[in-house]
């Protein structure tokens, strides 16, 4: 397949470039913003986050930092559930990054962080959630009979879970306004990118076997 091709030749001439164990680092890179948020907002009322979020305005006055700084922000959580959060981040990123290797896995997180960059310069803020869940959507696509403990206690599979989320994305598609939508897209079209082929691939050979169906029934 081309995109194997394209890829190994691009592995091939910068793959020694590659980070091993990216999502460790963002991964540690979001408990250590977290844990200063919780020891600055009680002893000196300083939210750290606000210091690193996207802002347009703020990066075009000088702070170049936060072209950057928001993908260690973390997620809105209680310590309990963060511990969990960020758990699941560095579980589903280094599980890709074993399949993938650090090359590939890089690339994909790169895509991302450079699309939502980009959409940042044009709405004015960018988000790290949904590059998250472009993150999410490529693991269930490799692991989909996955299994985790929903609240703990319920077992599903991450391609269920993949399912709704896909459905609450397309509701956001419609009811969201264009900032939010453009910012969704991307996430969206990072995950075809890189598994574009692998729809067709599928949609082709689910079509062919019900042609065959079809055509032997007529028989």
């Amino acid at each position: 397949m081309y995109e194997q091709t394209f890829l190994e030749k691009l592995n091939r001439k910068f793959g020694r470039f590659a980070i091993r164990n990216l999502m460790a680092i963002i991964v540690c890179g979001m408990a250590a913003v977290f844990l200063l948020d919780l020891y600055l907002t009680y002893e000196k009322g300083i939210y750290f986050s606000s210091y690193l979020t996207f802002d347009r305005a703020a990066i075009l006055s000088g702070q170049f930092w936060r072209i950057l700084s928001f993908i260690f922000l973390p997620p809105d959580s209680s310590v309990v559930f963060i511990v969990f959060s960020l758990y699941f981040y560095w579980l589903i990123g280094s599980a890709l990054e074993n399949q993938w290797g650090s090359f590939r896995f890089d690339l994909f997180y790169l895509c991302g962080i450079l699309a939502t960059i980009a959409v940042g310069f044009i709405t004015g803020y960018a988000l790290n959630d949904y590059l998250n869940l472009s993150l999410f959507f490529a693991f269930a696509l490799v692991y989909p009979d996955f299994q985790i403990m929903l609240f703990f206690l319920v077992p599903i599979k991450v391609k269920y879970l993949a399912f709704i989320d896909a459905v609450y994305f397309l509701w956001m598609l419609v009811t969201e306004g264009w900032r939010n939508k453009i910012v969704l897209l991307i996430a969206i079209a990072n995950v075809l990118l890189f598994f574009g082929r692998d729809f067709v691939s599928k949609i082709r050979s689910v079509y062919r076997r019900y042609k065959y169906r079809r055509d032997a029934n007529q028989r």
